[in-house]
């Protein structure tokens, strides 16, 4: 019996002592939520209770070289609807669908849906906005926020790309400058009750959006529009697929326009600027289409530049000093080498000439034989040195690298046609920049559109900076280049490009796109002025034109009607008379 009283005493102290136990951890427990994480607790609470609704920042705008804006903000509201606090839902419906241009069945969807909150449409004009915020609906928010808007539609499309619905960047500056340009959103909250329904003695608290900085390019759009028309003329005329112009300060990298014909229309980026069907079942296709459109192929899209790269076979060989102006050649038409039968793009032969003569030929001969003096082994380290073999760090994204032989699968004839431009492709960007670093003493610069980033109250600005690399070549050779390029251009192949009184400096090219057999042409020529000092180079690329097709006769005409408005424009003034001639 004590055993038994013993053993039942001893069951009930160990009880409450379990008792105790757990008690005291209760009360510790609640001691460490109420005093070292109350402010956790309340900030969770406290969201229970908050509606919240983002603001947009307003995005910076993009500027051309002289202030004129490219890329700007235009006021739309967002609709959205908060399911607790709809009295009228029907009401609600009917107003919006008719309102917003959309069906009673998707706003129903919407404004039955249970949640914190639903949208129902966004960039919707403001006058509509304020049509709907008049009606004064419970649950109906109006917020308003910005949309992208392009002041001159289709001009520089390529290179200043455009945002998507949450206003973010997809393509070209826009993408590329995105946290530049973002801003930071605000937010507007509202109090509601344990039913969240909005406790109007709170109302709403807001955080105010922080606008993106400004963006100031180099692009002038003067200059773009115009370069932009002397495009789609020649591609009318010519009929042919498309036309890229591509202008640039070569001291210092700076783009003044890159144009890409046909452009698109940047507040309507979503349709396409052909005439293909897109109606059927095909999403992926009409997608695949847009991605082309959207596409700037001055850096996108490589080509077999022809004969303009006579020019970095040309600096090549007199840095090495394989080749001087006083050397003599002859061209029977063709050169052979190896086994094969290269020929001249004049089948008859220019006979002998000097080495500056030939580059006022654009005899095919002449450079093989250049790139031969200088063998694989040099014409790879040149390749290099000029920056070939890496990209331009142009700032705008997806730029294509240089597609060439591998060195080890180089032999002679690889060599002699890589010489004149052929068998191998780089970007428009890509050579116009590495023959500005052969034409303005041997800096390598980086070409770019981005100058300077301003504060939207323009308190403040700092000037963005780029690489520059020296000694790519001596200033000697790139003086000769120079002097060649001019005799080019006032004797030679690029006579098309002449302007009185001034001198210009240019090469001419015509390749041809694989398959051969296809008949289909790339024309193009190269300029800069002045020839002496350049401060602008200027690449017009044909695409399949139809007629006559020679770069001479056809690109070097667009070059030269653009410079002629440009050079006074830059305020480049005229260095002396030219003798009239015959072009040809």
């Amino acid at each position: 019996m004590k055993k038994n009283m013993t053993f039942h005493k001893k069951k009930v102290w160990v009880v409450f002592l379990c008792c105790t136990v757990m008690m005291a951890g209760l009360v510790g427990r609640l001691v460490y939520l109420m005093g070292f994480r109350s402010d956790y607790y309340y900030e969770k609470a406290t969201d229970l209770h908050e509606r919240e609704r983002d603001i947009k920042a307003a995005r910076g705008e993009i500027l051309d070289t002289n202030g004129k804006v490219l890329a700007a903000n235009k006021t739309v509201c967002t609709i959205s609807v908060i399911h607790s606090q709809i009295k009228e839902p029907e009401k609600v419906i009917t107003i919006l669908a008719e309102e917003l241009g959309i069906t009673e069945e998707t706003v129903r969807k919407r404004v039955e849906k249970v949640s914190s909150i639903e949208r129902i449409k966004t960039n919707v004009e403001k006058s509509v906005g304020d049509a709907i915020r008049e009606y004064n609906l419970a649950g109906v928010k109006v917020d308003e926020d910005y949309k992208r808007y392009y002041p001159y539609g289709t001009l520089a499309s390529k290179v200043l790309g455009f945002t998507g619905g949450d206003n973010q960047g997809i393509i070209g500056l826009e993408v590329k400058y995105e946290d530049i340009l973002s801003g930071t959103p605000g937010k507007i909250l509202t109090t509601t009750d344990a039913r969240g329904v909005e406790i109007d003695e709170i109302g709403e608290s807001r955080i105010d959006p922080v606008a993106g900085d400004n963006l100031q390019i180099s692009l002038d759009a003067n200059i773009q529009e115009f370069a932009q028309q002397a495009a789609l003329k020649v591609m009318e005329e010519k009929q042919a697929e498309r036309v890229s112009i591509l202008l640039m300060n070569p001291q210092n990298g700076e783009i003044y326009a890159c144009v890409n014909v046909p452009e698109f229309d940047l507040n309507d980026p979503f349709t396409l600027n052909t005439d293909v069907d897109t109606s059927g079942p095909d999403s992926q296709q009409k997608q695949d289409l847009l991605n082309q459109m959207w596409r700037n192929p001055c850096l996108n899209d490589t080509y077999e530049p022809g004969s303009t790269f006579k020019i970095i076979t040309m600096s090549a060989g007199l840095e090495e000093g394989v080749v001087s102006v006083n050397d003599r050649f002859f061209c029977p038409g063709y050169k052979v080498v190896d086994d094969r039968r290269i020929h001249c793009a004049n089948r008859n032969g220019h006979g002998s000439q000097s080495f500056v003569e030939g580059a006022q030929n654009s005899c095919n001969p002449v450079f093989i034989e250049v790139g031969l003096r200088l063998g694989v082994d040099n014409y790879y380290k040149y390749f290099r040195q000029f920056g070939l073999l890496k990209k331009t760090g142009v700032d705008l994204p997806g730029e294509a690298g240089t597609i060439m032989h591998q060195k080890e699968n180089m032999g002679n004839v690889e060599l002699a046609t890589v010489a004149f431009g052929q068998s191998f492709q780089i970007t428009p960007i890509q050579l116009a920049t590495t023959v500005s670093s052969l034409i303005n003493g041997g800096r390598r610069v980086t070409p770019h559109f981005g100058v300077t980033v301003r504060s939207p109250d323009d308190t403040y600005a700092r000037k963005l900076e780029y690489p520059v690399e020296e000694g790519i070549v001596s200033e000697e050779t790139s003086a000769t280049v120079r002097d060649i390029l001019e005799h080019v251009v006032s004797e030679g192949s690029g006579k098309n490009a002449r302007i009185e009184g001034y001198t210009i400096g240019g090469k001419t090219a015509t390749s041809q796109t694989l398959p051969r057999s296809a008949n289909r042409y790339i024309s193009s020529f190269l300029g800069f002025a002045p020839a002496e000092n350049p401060q602008i180079l200027g690449i017009c690329i044909i695409h399949d034109p139809q007629g006559i097709y020679y770069g001479g006769t056809i690109a070097a005409p667009v070059i030269r009607s653009i410079f002629a408005n440009v050079l006074p424009y830059l305020g480049i003034e005229q260095t002396g008379e030219m003798e009239s001639g015959d072009e040809d």
